[in-house]
């Protein structure tokens, strides 16, 4: 028995219809392959972006504390150079002072004897000295002992202006003002005079001493 077409056609689906339908798929699996690449992209291109943000937070690292580090060398090397300019200024001034003092002491002393303890009072003069003045004094320190105790002479000396005229590395040059009252058997109270000398002292050690005197005008 012959088969009718149009009933044929009636249970099966058209060509047209199925060709659509069988794009239509193709088009779905298509976009979900485009979906799980797209996927596959992202996730691993955030881990590179990771590294690289980290590489570059370390490097950034790295490079804040390699400044850090010079900074605080420079401010140590400059703490140090100028604690040891302080040092240096003070040792300056120590030593200015100690001149100053040493000429001060040797007017002092020079100007102030008594016949009562003259030997005490020559003996500080050659103790604080040095060099030439301390030969020359001490060769005349008899006939000067002997000097003060005939006259019976007093005298004493009081400082009035004292400063360093020149140094010249461990020798310096003092001037000193001195006001000089001098008294003798049977003087009364005698007007002070006014002597000025020019002391030269030496730095010796840790000390210094008188190596010259002399009077000036």
């Amino acid at each position: 028995m012959a088969v009718d077409a149009d009933s044929d056609q009636s249970v099966g689906r058209p060509v047209g219809d199925l060709g659509d339908e069988v794009m239509a798929e193709q088009e779905v699996q298509a976009q979900a392959e485009d979906d799980v690449a797209a996927d596959d992209a992202a996730t691993h291109s955030e881990p590179d972006g990771g590294v690289q943000t980290a590489s570059k937070a370390k490097k950034s690292v790295r490079l804040a504390v390699a400044a850090m580090t010079a900074v605080i060398v420079a401010l140590a090397a400059l703490a140090v150079w100028l604690v040891q300019q302080v040092d240096a200024e003070r040792n300056a001034q120590h030593v200015d002072d100690m001149f100053v003092q040493v000429g001060r002491q040797a007017a002092v002393n020079l100007s102030t004897i008594d016949y009562n303890s003259v030997d005490v009072d020559v003996q500080r003069i050659l103790d604080s000295s040095t060099g030439t003045f301390y030969n020359d004094f001490n060769a005349r320190a008899d006939a000067f002992r002997n000097a003060i105790r005939e006259a019976k002479s007093t005298s004493e000396g009081t400082v009035t202006v004292a400063g360093l005229e020149s140094i010249d590395g461990d020798h310096a040059q003092v001037v000193v003002a001195v006001q000089v009252r001098t008294t003798v058997a049977g003087s009364q109270d005698p007007e002070p005079r006014a002597w000025r000398m020019r002391v030269a002292v030496q730095k010796i050690g840790d000390t210094a001493k008188v190596e010259n005197v002399e009077f000036v005008a």
